[in-house]
């Protein structure tokens, strides 16, 4: 199982395995509280991604599919967050204060459709 949730959450028994998805380090958060099991930055976007998109809802869609693109050609981060999933529950988490657009959000949508 895959869930999503705000890094800036509360961390909780029943997130399973940790995954910080963003290419950046949440600002204002200590990598104690923060509570991650393992940091992706690697995964996320690319920065000429990120930048273009700007959390821009009207962009969401393109956004996806170029993002998809970039996690074609990372079949093996993928693959490692697949494994995980099977084994326990994954939370992804991100930094966006857009609960419905943003990387996480669409990284998810791609697991689980692959």
């Amino acid at each position: 199982m895959i869930k999503l949730k705000r890094v800036y959450e509360e961390p909780s028994e029943q997130d399973g395995f940790r995954v910080l998805v963003d290419r950046l380090w949440p600002r204002g958060l200590s990598k104690k509280t923060a509570a991650i099991d393992v940091w992706m930055w690697d995964i996320a976007p690319s920065t000429e991604l990120r930048k273009w998109f700007g959390h821009d809802p009207g962009k969401w869609e393109q956004f996806y599919v170029r993002y998809a693109n970039e996690l074609d050609a990372k079949a093996d981060k993928v693959a490692l967050l697949k494994a995980r999933d099977k084994a326990r529950t994954v939370t992804l988490l991100y930094g966006a204060k857009d609960v419905a657009h943003n990387n996480a959000v669409a990284l998810k949508r791609y697991l689980e459709s692959h």
